[in-house]
């Protein structure tokens, strides 16, 4: 269905190309993007993508593609749609443009990346939600996926829509227990919670005395110790890291495990 990891492709600028190809050749299959330009370059994603496939690392099918709409607030002048028209429209021709950036003719996972709002929904966001259903009903997309949304925002979007949300993608804090009510609601739903800035949203915690003696017992990095954590609570973690080692790092946590006495430690 997805991957166990996720590979951010954020603030990287030109670099992009270069990093999700080592992603890639480090092992990573999942890939996460956005057609946000003030974030993120799309279409070196798309390059990277690309170059593997031509060069026989993956085959389109191993990689599991994950992009989003961005509302005009979040942008800067480099819009990948009209911002005249309406949200539908919007939400099409920025669909499309990922489609040209990515080189792919479909995406796997679609993320409607932030409500229109800070608190409740509007109407926008239903009609921009009608439009990725549509988008899934046609089968250009497998799933659909809401970021950097509340808790009472997924409960009333899950009441409202047709197709409720595959994917939920928050920054992930520590001292909210790692997002824990919005995870709970996901794990009621059958709903993948995709954490990110595990490590950068976390610093002074993971500098703490009893983060450090969990790494010093378990013998790994403290990155490798966050991401198993993440895996074992049911989370799909995501690294944007830009160093080759620390990818190889992150994907070798499949050897070892925490025990419930760790798991609860950092969970608290």
């Amino acid at each position: 269905m997805h991957p166990t990891f996720l590979y951010g492709t954020a603030w990287k600028e030109d670099e992009t190309e270069r990093l999700t190809r080592l992603a890639i050749d480090a092992g990573f299959r999942g890939i996460d993007s956005a057609n946000q330009r003030k974030h993120y370059f799309e279409a070196g994603v798309g390059a990277a993508i690309a170059s593997a496939i031509a060069e026989r690392v993956v085959r389109r099918d191993d990689l599991f593609v994950q992009t989003k709409f961005t509302y005009r607030r979040g942008q800067d002048h480099r819009l990948p749609y009209d911002p005249r028209a309406d949200y539908a429209t919007q939400v099409r021709q920025s669909f499309a443009s990922s489609l040209e950036h990515l080189g792919v003719e479909a995406i796997d996972s679609y993320v409607l990346h932030g409500p229109s709002r800070g608190r409740g929904l509007g109407a926008e966001d239903f009609e921009v939600w009608r439009a990725m259903e549509e988008l899934r009903a046609a089968k250009k997309t497998r799933f659909l996926g809401i970021s950097n949304v509340a808790l009472e925002q997924l409960e009333t979007l899950c009441e409202r829509v047709n197709v409720r949300p595959a994917f939920v993608q928050n920054r992930c804090y520590a001292r909210t227990r790692w997002d824990a009510a919005v995870r709970a609601f996901c794990k009621d739903s059958g709903i993948v919670y995709q954490g990110f800035s595990l490590l950068t949203a976390n610093v002074a915690e993971l500098r703490s005395a009893r983060f450090r003696e969990i790494v010093a017992r378990v013998g790994r990095t403290p990155a490798q110790i966050v991401f198993r954590f993440a895996r074992q609570v049911g989370m799909l973690p995501l690294t944007g890291t830009t160093n080759p080692a620390h990818m190889r790092e992150d994907l070798a946590i499949e050897d070892f495990v925490l025990s419930d006495e760790e798991v609860a430690k950092i969970e608290g």
